[in-house]
């Protein structure tokens, strides 16, 4: 059964301006290094808008009609925060962002996708149900899983995310819901300042901070002496991964020194686990990575697990 692809050219046109980490030039090196001949098999697919009522299984109303109705002129944009942006394509980025999550999630289950990886942009782990920030306009992840449980009826979800930053959004959803699991290796302290270890939420949230300047040894005993474990444990029946790389060493944003290698053995672990605890259904969607060849490179490997793994 065929890897599916899910992206849009609408999601190039969230212009965060020439000089912003979280630039479409991010997802153009992905899609770039995608088109290489051992990529050919994978099952392409245009993600469609989200719906709004899709929104709403996670974020207030009020928050889904600031950022839908946050359509600055072509040429300008709009800060919500002092990193986060909106410019004239971003609300169309972000309803494509999500729905190609949705998709992604509907076509491992629907079994017409062995596994699926989301390339698309803007990341979503940070933003909170009512408050967007860090580059981040709707929980991408988090609404993938609330997706997984309205439609599906599954009744136990994992988000992982091995992104450099705390996806303190994805923990804000799920803290208080014993039927979602949150497993997070990320920089301490570092951007946006939540994750520590002694936040678990009822027991659901596992997060394990490495300081700055850990390697690749650091980063596999937190994977595999804690949250592996802790994923075994809750026995989920879908995995969805906020895939972040830039916890990788060329990275700019953070300081830990993660190797390509080091998330491809993530991958295959993750990917172990699925067909363990969920007949291999295992979603990836694209958080951070602000390195352009570092990124290309991880993602690659990355979607190259999912093929073979």
């Amino acid at each position: 059964m065929p890897v599916a692809l899910i992206t849009h050219l609408a999601c190039l046109e969230h212009d965060t301006g020439p000089f912003h980490p979280e630039c479409a030039d991010r997802l153009r090196v992905i899609l770039a290094a995608l088109e290489a001949e051992e990529f050919q098999a994978l099952l392409r697919e245009q993600a469609p808008r989200a719906t709004e009522a899709q929104l709403a299984l996670v974020h207030p109303r009020a928050h889904i009609s600031r950022i839908l109705g946050t359509v600055p002129d072509p040429g300008d944009s709009i800060a919500l925060d002092a990193d986060t942006l909106m410019s004239h394509g971003s609300a169309e980025a972000a309803l494509r962002c999500v729905g190609g999550a949705i998709m992604a999630v509907d076509a491992v289950m629907e079994g017409w996708a062995s596994r699926a990886f989301s390339a698309a942009r803007p990341p979503g782990h940070h933003c909170e149900r009512d408050a967007p920030m860090g580059f981040c306009l709707f929980a991408t992840a988090a609404i993938a899983a609330r997706h997984a449980q309205a439609r599906w009826g599954l009744t136990r979800v994992a988000v992982l995310d091995f992104d450099v930053h705390h996806g303190n959004g994805t923990q804000d959803i799920f803290q208080a819901d014993p039927t979602l699991f949150y497993g997070s290796s990320h920089q301490y302290p570092c951007y946006p300042g939540t994750g520590a270890a002694s936040e678990s939420g009822v027991g659901n949230i596992v997060n394990v901070p490495l300081a700055p300047g850990s390697g690749p040894a650091a980063f596999r005993a937190a994977w595999n002496d804690v949250i592996l474990p802790a994923l075994d444990a809750f026995a989920p029946e879908l995995i969805i991964v906020s895939a972040g790389f830039d916890a990788h060493k060329a990275d700019p944003l953070a300081q830990l020194r993660v190797e390509t290698a080091d998330f491809a053995w993530l991958t295959q672990a993750l990917l172990d686990r699925a067909r363990t605890h969920c007949a291999g259904r295992l979603v990836s969607v694209l958080e951070g990575g602000y390195d352009l060849a570092a990124l290309a490179e991880c993602a690659a490997a990355h979607v190259r697990v999912l093929m073979q793994g």
